[in-house]
């Protein structure tokens, strides 16, 4: 318990799946939390919970691929707590039907990027400028074995393989600050956005899959990720930056 006593947390995507299980855990820990996050109904599902903890939160609507959501949600975040110890880049979306690079749509492209990976970057960027003020913090960009080793969707694994790169390059960039930046990468999570994919699923794209991989290893839950990310926010991984964590009970082995 405790491990996040009095930090500042941020979680984008916090609303629902993995999100939620990292805001719930880190409340549990004794995280300030902002759940940054889109989706009403949600949101009020887990501001129930972190109600309940007797957590110190805030609820904030936004769209991180809009740049003024994400300036407005930084500056009512420093308004009331002054700082941001921990980022978590973990919201996101799937394209239609994991399409492979031969079928890919330009719509799709540009949505899923923009928010996946131009949306990750502009929360770095503000949360490192915080960070830099205050003595430093740890950003953790939640990517995928999509990145990491190509399963899934050619778009997806795009964004996700751009989230890997920028967490190495922000690593070097903040090396000596104080400021860490690592990545999770799940392999398959019962979450609702992925268990809405699944009847639309491009069959050539998931056959690949299926034939590479070895389905029988099990699904992570949303908390097995979530326990990850909190090791990653907390000081017991501060040794740890640049790195991407996978997480999916080996089956990328």
């Amino acid at each position: 318990m405790d491990r996040l006593k009095d930090k500042v947390a941020i979680v984008t995507g916090g609303n629902s799946g993995i999100g939620e299980a990292i805001a719930e855990l880190f409340a549990k820990e004794g995280a300030k939390v902002v759940v940054a996050s889109l989706g009403a109904s949600c949101r009020d599902n887990i501001a129930k919970k972190l109600k309940a903890l007797g957590a110190d939160y805030m609820m904030i609507p936004c769209d991180i691929s809009k740049e003024e959501d994400v300036k407005k949600c930084f500056d009512k975040v420093v308004k009331k707590f002054k700082r941001v110890d921990v980022m978590i880049n973990n919201a996101g979306v799937l394209e239609k039907g994991l399409l492979p690079i031969d079928k890919f749509e330009v719509n799709d492209w540009e949505w899923v990027t923009r928010i996946n990976t131009f949306g990750t970057m502009l929360c770095m960027k503000y949360a490192s400028n915080v960070m830099l003020k205050t003595g430093g913090g740890s950003i953790v960009n939640v990517s995928s074995i999509a990145g990491a080793k190509g399963f899934g969707g050619s778009v997806y694994c795009s964004t996700k393989a751009a989230m890997l790169g920028i967490t190495r390059n922000s690593a070097m960039r903040f090396a000596g600050t104080g400021i860490r930046c690592n990545a999770i990468c799940p392999g398959s999570v019962l979450t609702p956005m992925t268990t809405n994919t699944a009847g639309n699923l491009d069959k050539d794209m998931y056959t690949a899959m299926d034939n590479y991989g070895n389905l029988e290893v099990g699904i992570c839950k949303p908390e097995d990720i979530a326990n990850v990310a909190l090791f990653l926010a907390s000081d017991e991984s501060s040794a740890i930056t640049g790195q991407e964590l996978i997480v999916d009970k080996g089956y990328s082995l």
